[in-house]
């Protein structure tokens, strides 16, 4: 059975029983009503996929694997803060009447910096450094720009990545490991949307940069369910895992900018049903 799935019940019903509820506090989001979208929430939520075991996608209910890469590589590959460059629109609430969300996520990505090696974007830098100086300890991405957050339209949730390369005893490929940091996750609609899209980061970087995936973390600093998502979460933990899907990804593909949302499946993906006309909080 999915080892995520059950990673998965068992953080939920934490959060659940053992979370802190901010009902009475001053929020900041607000559901469509306009009453204010409490939730229970944990502090500090680590969790840990083995990806050379399972691709860590939900069995319990479906999570759209090329919707969520689309939307990583919008941020990650096309460096984009224009929502009329991603196929979704899930962005849409906090994009301005010309689909910009200002100076976040992409628009961070893109920025060049001055190394020693020469003008490098984030993600050029991260690629060349796991080429020439894979175990190097300053591997990394950092999206939450302080001089900038007042142009962005949404504060950077999934915020930084960290890539540590290991070498095991008698092995001829190096093992790429990433940990996200996260300031925020609504659990229920965006978790393991966000699971999915960093392994899959993994997954292309590794195979791009000739190494094997290892363990991807999720580090969250604040995990909540919404208060209007709880029992639907409940519903979610009285299901069953089923088995883990397997990731597929186009051999064929060496140049990391080369990757589009059809060099990805998900093969042998059963799930149960989809939860439909989840509340998002805004």
């Amino acid at each position: 059975m999915s080892y995520a799935d059950q990673l998965f019940k068992d953080m939920c019903r934490d959060i659940i029983d053992n979370g802190t509820s901010t009902e009475g506090e001053k929020v900041r989001p607000v559901w469509e009503d306009g009453s204010p979208a409490h939730t229970i929430k944990k502090f500090c939520v680590v969790n840990r996929y083995d990806l050379s075991k399972e691709f860590p996608a939900l069995t319990l209910r479906r999570t759209g694997i090329k919707s969520c890469t689309d939307e990583l590589l919008w941020i990650w590959q096309k460096k984009s803060n224009n929502i009329k460059d991603l196929s979704s629109h899930i962005w849409d609430s906090w994009a301005d009447e010309n689909g910009s969300i200002g100076k976040a996520y992409g628009y961070q990505m893109q920025v060049k910096h001055a190394y020693r090696e020469g003008m490098m974007d984030q993600v050029d830098r991260v690629i060349y450094d796991l080429k020439h100086n894979p175990y190097s300890r300053r591997i990394m991405t950092n999206i939450y720009v302080h001089q900038d957050l007042h142009e962005m339209n949404l504060y950077p949730c999934a915020y930084s990545m960290t890539f540590n390369v290991t070498q095991e005893a008698g092995c001829d490929k190096m093992t790429l490991n990433g940990i996200l940091n996260q300031r925020s996750n609504d659990v229920l609609t965006a978790n393991n949307w966000n699971v999915c899209q960093y392994s899959v980061l993994l997954h292309m970087l590794a195979q791009v940069c000739d190494m094997k995936v290892g363990e991807f973390v999720h580090v969250i600093a604040d995990a909540h369910i919404y208060d209007r998502h709880v029992a639907l979460v409940e519903e979610l933990l009285t299901r069953e895992p089923l088995p883990a899907p397997t990731l597929w990804l186009n051999p064929e593909i060496k140049d990391f900018y080369d990757f589009t949302t059809d060099d990805i499946r998900l093969d042998h993906y059963e799930t149960h049903p989809q939860i439909k006309n989840i509340p998002v909080a805004v």
